[in-house]
Protein backbone atom coordinates (compact mmCIF):
# COMPACT_ATOMS: atom_id res chain seq x y z
CA UNK A 1 0.00 0.00 0.00
CA UNK A 2 2.82 2.40 0.83
CA UNK A 3 4.34 1.93 -2.62
CA UNK A 4 0.99 2.66 -4.26
CA UNK A 5 0.52 5.85 -2.28
CA UNK A 6 4.05 7.04 -3.04
CA UNK A 7 3.59 6.38 -6.75
CA UNK A 8 0.25 8.19 -6.74
CA UNK A 9 1.87 11.17 -5.09
CA UNK A 10 4.60 11.16 -7.72
CA UNK A 11 2.03 11.21 -10.53
CA UNK A 12 0.07 13.98 -8.84
CA UNK A 13 3.06 16.27 -8.47
CA UNK A 14 4.20 15.50 -12.03
CA UNK A 15 1.11 17.22 -13.36
CA UNK A 16 1.82 20.55 -11.69
CA UNK A 17 4.85 21.95 -13.54
CA UNK A 18 5.13 21.48 -17.32
CA UNK A 19 8.35 19.85 -18.48
CA UNK A 20 9.38 23.03 -20.33
CA UNK A 21 8.59 25.54 -17.63
CA UNK A 22 11.81 27.52 -18.08
CA UNK A 23 11.55 31.31 -18.24
CA UNK A 24 13.66 34.34 -17.37
CA UNK A 25 11.14 35.62 -14.86
CA UNK A 26 10.40 32.31 -13.17
CA UNK A 27 11.88 29.74 -10.82
CA UNK A 28 10.65 26.18 -10.21
CA UNK A 29 10.66 24.76 -6.70
CA UNK A 30 10.11 21.18 -5.56
CA UNK A 31 9.22 21.26 -1.87
CA UNK A 32 8.76 18.42 0.61
CA UNK A 33 7.26 20.98 2.95
CA UNK A 34 3.52 21.51 2.81
CA UNK A 35 2.30 24.46 0.75
CA UNK A 36 1.00 26.40 3.74
CA UNK A 37 4.44 26.24 5.35
CA UNK A 38 6.24 27.90 2.44
CA UNK A 39 3.86 29.57 -0.07
CA UNK A 40 3.27 32.83 1.87
CA UNK A 41 7.02 33.46 1.75
CA UNK A 42 7.13 32.64 -1.95
CA UNK A 43 4.30 35.09 -2.62
CA UNK A 44 6.24 37.81 -0.82
CA UNK A 45 9.34 36.98 -2.87
CA UNK A 46 7.35 37.28 -6.10
CA UNK A 47 5.88 40.59 -5.01
CA UNK A 48 9.30 42.03 -4.16
CA UNK A 49 11.32 40.55 -7.04
CA UNK A 50 8.83 40.10 -9.84
CA UNK A 51 9.99 36.50 -10.19
CA UNK A 52 7.19 33.93 -10.37
CA UNK A 53 7.64 30.78 -8.30
CA UNK A 54 6.15 27.56 -9.67
CA UNK A 55 5.68 25.30 -6.66
CA UNK A 56 5.40 21.51 -6.55
CA UNK A 57 4.79 19.89 -3.17
CA UNK A 58 4.93 16.20 -2.31
CA UNK A 59 6.58 13.91 0.22
CA UNK A 60 10.36 13.84 0.30
CA UNK A 61 10.81 10.35 -1.15
CA UNK A 62 8.62 10.80 -4.25
CA UNK A 63 10.14 14.22 -4.95
CA UNK A 64 13.67 12.87 -4.87
CA UNK A 65 12.63 9.94 -7.06
CA UNK A 66 11.11 12.39 -9.52
CA UNK A 67 14.32 14.42 -9.67
CA UNK A 68 16.27 11.26 -10.36
CA UNK A 69 13.83 10.09 -13.04
CA UNK A 70 13.73 13.46 -14.81
CA UNK A 71 17.50 13.84 -14.75
CA UNK A 72 18.85 16.72 -16.86
CA UNK A 73 15.34 17.35 -18.21
CA UNK A 74 13.91 18.21 -14.80
CA UNK A 75 12.18 21.60 -14.65
CA UNK A 76 13.13 21.93 -10.98
CA UNK A 77 15.59 24.65 -10.01
CA UNK A 78 15.40 24.17 -6.25
CA UNK A 79 14.67 21.37 -3.81
CA UNK A 80 13.47 21.93 -0.23
CA UNK A 81 13.24 19.12 2.28
CA UNK A 82 13.53 18.48 6.01
CA UNK A 83 16.52 16.91 7.73
CA UNK A 84 20.17 17.16 6.72
CA UNK A 85 20.14 13.39 6.22
CA UNK A 86 17.67 13.71 3.34
CA UNK A 87 19.69 16.50 1.75
CA UNK A 88 22.76 14.29 1.93
CA UNK A 89 20.85 11.47 0.21
CA UNK A 90 19.77 13.85 -2.56
CA UNK A 91 23.37 14.92 -3.07
CA UNK A 92 24.50 11.29 -3.19
CA UNK A 93 21.83 10.68 -5.84
CA UNK A 94 23.59 13.23 -8.04
CA UNK A 95 20.67 15.64 -8.46
CA UNK A 96 22.13 18.70 -6.69
CA UNK A 97 24.87 21.23 -7.38
CA UNK A 98 26.88 23.56 -5.19
CA UNK A 99 26.14 27.26 -4.89
CA UNK A 100 28.65 29.98 -4.16
CA UNK A 101 26.92 32.78 -2.29
CA UNK A 102 28.51 35.25 0.06
CA UNK A 103 25.05 36.18 1.35
CA UNK A 104 24.24 32.58 2.30
CA UNK A 105 27.66 31.88 3.79
CA UNK A 106 27.54 35.07 5.84
CA UNK A 107 23.98 34.59 7.11
CA UNK A 108 24.03 30.86 7.90
CA UNK A 109 26.38 29.44 10.56
CA UNK A 110 28.84 26.88 9.16
CA UNK A 111 27.28 24.00 11.12
CA UNK A 112 23.94 24.53 9.38
CA UNK A 113 25.18 24.35 5.77
CA UNK A 114 27.07 21.89 3.63
CA UNK A 115 30.84 22.56 3.65
CA UNK A 116 30.87 22.42 -0.16
CA UNK A 117 27.83 24.69 -0.55
CA UNK A 118 25.52 21.96 -1.84
CA UNK A 119 22.72 22.65 0.66
CA UNK A 120 21.83 25.38 3.15
CA UNK A 121 19.67 25.37 6.27
CA UNK A 122 16.51 27.48 6.21
CA UNK A 123 15.09 26.82 9.66
CA UNK A 124 16.13 25.01 12.79
CA UNK A 125 14.24 22.46 14.87
CA UNK A 126 15.36 20.74 18.04
CA UNK A 127 14.59 17.15 19.13
CA UNK A 128 14.41 17.33 22.92
CA UNK A 129 12.77 15.22 25.61
CA UNK A 130 9.12 15.81 26.50
CA UNK A 131 8.08 14.70 29.96
CA UNK A 132 4.65 14.27 31.56
CA UNK A 133 4.53 17.01 34.18
CA UNK A 134 2.49 14.95 36.64
CA UNK A 135 4.84 11.95 36.51
CA UNK A 136 8.39 13.21 35.94
CA UNK A 137 10.40 15.91 37.65
CA UNK A 138 12.82 17.76 35.35
CA UNK A 139 15.69 17.13 37.79
CA UNK A 140 15.31 13.40 37.03
CA UNK A 141 16.41 14.06 33.45
CA UNK A 142 19.84 14.94 32.12
CA UNK A 143 20.85 13.59 28.68
CA UNK A 144 19.94 11.32 25.79
CA UNK A 145 22.52 8.90 27.13
CA UNK A 146 20.75 8.72 30.49
CA UNK A 147 17.62 7.36 28.79
CA UNK A 148 19.37 3.99 28.67
CA UNK A 149 19.24 3.80 32.47
CA UNK A 150 16.96 1.11 33.95
CA UNK A 151 14.94 3.75 35.79
CA UNK A 152 13.28 4.54 32.44
CA UNK A 153 12.23 0.96 31.70
CA UNK A 154 8.79 0.87 30.02
CA UNK A 155 8.57 4.66 30.22
CA UNK A 156 9.74 5.97 26.81
CA UNK A 157 7.83 6.65 23.58
CA UNK A 158 9.66 7.31 20.30
CA UNK A 159 9.18 6.76 16.57
CA UNK A 160 10.60 3.81 14.69
CA UNK A 161 14.13 3.31 13.41
CA UNK A 162 13.08 3.97 9.80
CA UNK A 163 12.33 7.59 10.71
CA UNK A 164 15.02 9.97 9.40
CA UNK A 165 14.77 12.19 12.49
CA UNK A 166 15.72 9.29 14.74
CA UNK A 167 18.43 8.16 12.35
CA UNK A 168 19.93 11.65 12.50
CA UNK A 169 19.73 11.71 16.30
CA UNK A 170 21.65 8.44 16.47
CA UNK A 171 24.09 9.67 13.83
CA UNK A 172 24.81 12.70 16.01
CA UNK A 173 25.52 10.40 18.94
CA UNK A 174 27.91 8.34 16.83
CA UNK A 175 29.71 11.54 15.81
CA UNK A 176 29.97 12.70 19.41
CA UNK A 177 30.43 9.44 21.34
CA UNK A 178 31.71 6.93 18.82
CA UNK A 179 29.99 3.87 17.34
CA UNK A 180 30.85 1.46 20.15
CA UNK A 181 29.40 3.58 22.94
CA UNK A 182 26.35 4.46 20.87
CA UNK A 183 25.68 0.80 20.13
CA UNK A 184 25.85 -0.02 23.84
CA UNK A 185 23.45 2.87 24.50
CA UNK A 186 20.97 1.78 21.84
CA UNK A 187 20.96 -1.82 23.07
CA UNK A 188 19.81 -0.62 26.49
CA UNK A 189 17.62 2.22 25.26
CA UNK A 190 15.28 -0.02 23.24
CA UNK A 191 14.62 -2.10 26.34
CA UNK A 192 13.17 0.99 28.01
CA UNK A 193 10.50 1.63 25.38
CA UNK A 194 6.96 1.54 26.71
CA UNK A 195 5.54 0.22 23.44
CA UNK A 196 6.55 -0.85 19.95
CA UNK A 197 7.45 2.32 18.01
CA UNK A 198 4.60 3.59 15.87
CA UNK A 199 3.16 6.83 14.55
CA UNK A 200 4.68 10.27 14.14
CA UNK A 201 6.10 12.79 16.58
CA UNK A 202 2.69 14.08 17.65
CA UNK A 203 1.63 10.52 18.39
CA UNK A 204 4.50 10.14 20.86
CA UNK A 205 3.38 13.22 22.77
CA UNK A 206 -0.26 12.10 22.68
CA UNK A 207 0.74 8.66 23.96
CA UNK A 208 2.63 10.22 26.86
CA UNK A 209 -0.34 12.40 27.76
CA UNK A 210 -2.61 9.34 27.57
CA UNK A 211 -0.50 7.46 30.11
CA UNK A 212 1.22 5.02 27.75
CA UNK A 213 4.65 6.40 28.67
CA UNK A 214 6.18 9.07 30.87
CA UNK A 215 8.56 10.69 28.40
CA UNK A 216 8.68 11.10 24.61
CA UNK A 217 11.20 12.31 22.08
CA UNK A 218 9.90 14.61 19.36
CA UNK A 219 10.73 17.68 17.30
CA UNK A 220 9.73 21.04 18.75
CA UNK A 221 8.00 22.04 15.52
CA UNK A 222 5.29 19.43 16.06
CA UNK A 223 4.80 20.50 19.65
CA UNK A 224 4.26 24.08 18.53
CA UNK A 225 1.76 22.93 15.91
CA UNK A 226 -0.16 21.01 18.56
CA UNK A 227 -0.30 24.01 20.88
CA UNK A 228 -1.55 26.37 18.19
CA UNK A 229 -3.69 23.95 16.18
CA UNK A 230 -7.47 23.61 16.15
CA UNK A 231 -7.54 20.05 17.50
CA UNK A 232 -8.55 20.36 21.16
CA UNK A 233 -7.35 16.85 22.00
CA UNK A 234 -3.89 17.67 20.69
CA UNK A 235 -3.87 20.93 22.65
CA UNK A 236 -4.78 19.05 25.80
CA UNK A 237 -2.04 16.49 25.17
CA UNK A 238 0.53 19.23 24.60
CA UNK A 239 -0.49 20.89 27.84
CA UNK A 240 0.22 17.68 29.76
CA UNK A 241 3.90 17.70 28.86
CA UNK A 242 6.85 20.05 29.09
CA UNK A 243 10.20 20.32 27.30
CA UNK A 244 13.47 19.24 28.82
CA UNK A 245 16.63 20.27 26.97
CA UNK A 246 19.05 17.32 27.21
CA UNK A 247 22.86 17.44 27.30
CA UNK A 248 23.12 21.02 28.51
CA UNK A 249 26.17 20.08 30.59
CA UNK A 250 28.10 18.86 27.55
CA UNK A 251 27.53 18.98 23.77
CA UNK A 252 23.99 20.38 23.76
CA UNK A 253 20.58 19.28 22.47
CA UNK A 254 20.38 17.63 19.05
CA UNK A 255 19.12 19.98 16.32
CA UNK A 256 18.35 19.60 12.63
CA UNK A 257 17.14 21.76 9.76
CA UNK A 258 14.78 22.21 6.91
CA UNK A 259 17.07 23.04 4.00
CA UNK A 260 17.33 24.07 0.38
CA UNK A 261 19.56 23.11 -2.53
CA UNK A 262 19.87 23.99 -6.21
CA UNK A 263 19.21 21.11 -8.56
CA UNK A 264 21.85 20.00 -11.04
CA UNK A 265 19.26 20.46 -13.82
CA UNK A 266 18.47 24.10 -12.92
CA UNK A 267 17.85 26.32 -15.95
CA UNK A 268 17.06 29.43 -13.89
CA UNK A 269 20.15 29.56 -11.68
CA UNK A 270 20.20 33.32 -11.06
CA UNK A 271 16.55 33.38 -9.99
CA UNK A 272 17.06 30.25 -7.89
CA UNK A 273 19.94 31.83 -6.00
CA UNK A 274 17.91 34.99 -5.42
CA UNK A 275 15.15 32.91 -3.82
CA UNK A 276 17.65 31.01 -1.68
CA UNK A 277 19.09 34.26 -0.39
CA UNK A 278 15.63 35.75 0.18
CA UNK A 279 14.67 32.83 2.43
CA UNK A 280 17.45 33.64 4.90
CA UNK A 281 16.67 37.35 5.23
CA UNK A 282 15.61 38.50 8.68
CA UNK A 283 12.00 38.98 7.54
CA UNK A 284 11.74 35.45 6.14
CA UNK A 285 13.38 33.95 9.20
CA UNK A 286 11.02 35.80 11.52
CA UNK A 287 8.07 34.38 9.56
CA UNK A 288 9.37 30.85 10.03
CA UNK A 289 9.52 31.40 13.78
CA UNK A 290 6.08 32.99 14.06
CA UNK A 291 4.14 30.64 11.77
CA UNK A 292 6.07 27.36 11.70
CA UNK A 293 7.35 27.36 15.29
CA UNK A 294 10.88 26.73 14.04
CA UNK A 295 14.00 28.50 15.19
CA UNK A 296 15.64 31.00 12.84
CA UNK A 297 18.80 29.59 11.32
CA UNK A 298 20.40 33.05 11.16
CA UNK A 299 21.53 35.06 14.16
CA UNK A 300 19.46 38.09 13.15
CA UNK A 301 16.21 36.12 13.27
CA UNK A 302 13.83 36.76 16.14
CA UNK A 303 12.24 34.05 18.27
CA UNK A 304 8.46 34.06 18.55
CA UNK A 305 6.80 34.29 21.96
CA UNK A 306 6.13 30.55 21.75
CA UNK A 307 9.80 29.74 21.22
CA UNK A 308 10.83 32.16 23.96
CA UNK A 309 8.38 30.42 26.29
CA UNK A 310 10.23 27.15 25.87
CA UNK A 311 13.39 28.75 27.20
CA UNK A 312 16.88 29.18 25.83
CA UNK A 313 19.07 26.12 25.34
CA UNK A 314 22.51 25.07 24.20
CA UNK A 315 22.40 23.35 20.81
CA UNK A 316 24.83 20.75 19.56
CA UNK A 317 27.34 22.55 17.29
CA UNK A 318 28.07 19.44 15.19
CA UNK A 319 28.18 20.22 11.47
CA UNK A 320 24.95 18.69 10.21
CA UNK A 321 26.66 17.22 7.17
CA UNK A 322 27.81 14.50 9.58
CA UNK A 323 24.22 13.35 9.99
CA UNK A 324 24.08 12.37 6.33
CA UNK A 325 27.56 10.90 6.25
CA UNK A 326 26.76 8.67 9.24
CA UNK A 327 23.18 7.82 8.27
CA UNK A 328 23.98 4.31 7.03
CA UNK A 329 26.02 3.57 10.16
CA UNK A 330 23.17 4.84 12.34
CA UNK A 331 20.56 2.72 10.54
CA UNK A 332 22.66 -0.43 10.84
CA UNK A 333 23.36 0.27 14.49
CA UNK A 334 19.65 0.68 15.21
CA UNK A 335 18.91 -2.59 13.41
CA UNK A 336 21.47 -4.42 15.53
CA UNK A 337 19.81 -3.00 18.63
CA UNK A 338 16.47 -4.38 17.35
CA UNK A 339 14.98 -0.88 17.26
CA UNK A 340 11.86 -1.62 15.24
Amino acid sequence: MKKIVAYASLIACTLVVPAKSFADGEVNLYSARKEKLIKPLLDTFTKESGIKVNLVTAKAGPLLKRLQTEGVNSPADLFITTDAGRLHKANEAGVLQSVKSEALNTAIPAEYRDPAGVWYGLSLRARPIFYVKSKVKPEELSSYEDLADEKWKNRICIRGSSNIYNQSLVASMIANNGAEKTQAWANKFVKNLARKPKGGDRDQIKAAAAGECDIAIANTYYYGAMIHGKDEKQKKAADAVAIFWPNQADRGTHVNISGIAMTKASKNKANAQKLMEFLVTKESQNWYAQVNHEYPVVAAGEWSDTLKGWGEFKADSLNLSKLGELNKDASQLMDRAKWK
